[in-house]
């Protein structure tokens, strides 16, 4: 089978089409509420809007697969049997949001840095893998070890072929979504219907606009600061358990 996971759009009249591989692992259950809220986010948007808006731009394509697996963290960690469980969740849970975050910012940098120097002239392969080291090292410091092998792992990511520059929208994503989690679990009024209208707006608004019936001004340093607390919080209960 087909390994990995995605949520392929078609058109308005028929549903999206949803890949996964799942082994009863919690992470397949992450995995499959991710791609579920692409699902959703396409079909609803899909229904609603023309051909032409119904396509999310980078900024939202993350929004609701992302929401929709913070939905289902939050109930397996309600549902954690012992501390161990609860500690392996969270264990993973800031380890998938440091890789969404801080690890795709880093491949973001990757990616501008190759496209600069592009414009000069070709790159070579050791090239390639001199930035790709060097971009790493700056983001995950010095307490990360690296085998040799891994100065060619930028060969294996497919997004910087097929969709350059889509990366990002996993970083901002996240950090999006957190913000907007913490307004759902403040209990905004009607939150669930401002939602259901923001998966149906598909492309056709910009994301200031979808965003301001949730009170939340991402232009605002204090909007992505309220993203990151999330993460950190986390960690402090980690490291408490």
């Amino acid at each position: 089978k087909y390994p990995g996971a995605f949520a392929a759009s078609t058109v308005a009249s028929v549903h999206p089409f949803i890949l996964v591989n799942f082994q009863g692992k919690a992470r397949d259950v992450s995995t499959l509420a991710h791609e579920l809220g692409h699902g959703v986010h396409q079909y609803l948007a899909g229904k609603n809007q023309t051909h032409f808006n119904a396509s999310t731009p980078l900024t939202l394509a993350e929004t609701a697969s992302v929401f929709g697996e913070m939905l289902t963290f939050k109930s397996l960690l309600e549902h954690a049997n012992s501390k161990k469980e609860r500690k392996a969740l969270l264990a993973n849970k800031v380890e998938d949001m440091l890789n969404t975050v801080i690890r795709q910012i880093a491949f973001f940098q990757f990616e501008k840095e190759i496209h600069t120097l592009r414009k000069n002239s070709e790159l070579s392969i050791d090239q390639i893998c001199t930035i790709w080291m060097d971009v790493q090292k700056a983001s995950l410091g010095p307490s990360i070890r690296y085998e040799e092998e891994y100065k060619y792992f930028w060969s294996y990511i497919p997004h910087f072929i097929h969709s350059p520059f889509y990366v990002y929208a996993y970083a901002f994503g996240d950090c999006l979504v957190n913000s907007l989690f913490n307004t759902y679990e403040q209990g905004l009024t009607n939150f669930d219907d401002r939602y259901i209208n923001l998966l149906k707006s598909g492309g056709s608004k910009k994301y200031d606009e979808l965003f301001s019936p949730f009170n939340l001004n991402l232009s605002k340093k204090s909007f992505w600061k309220k993203g990151l607390n999330v993460i950190e919080s986390f960690i402090d209960e980690l490291e408490t358990l």
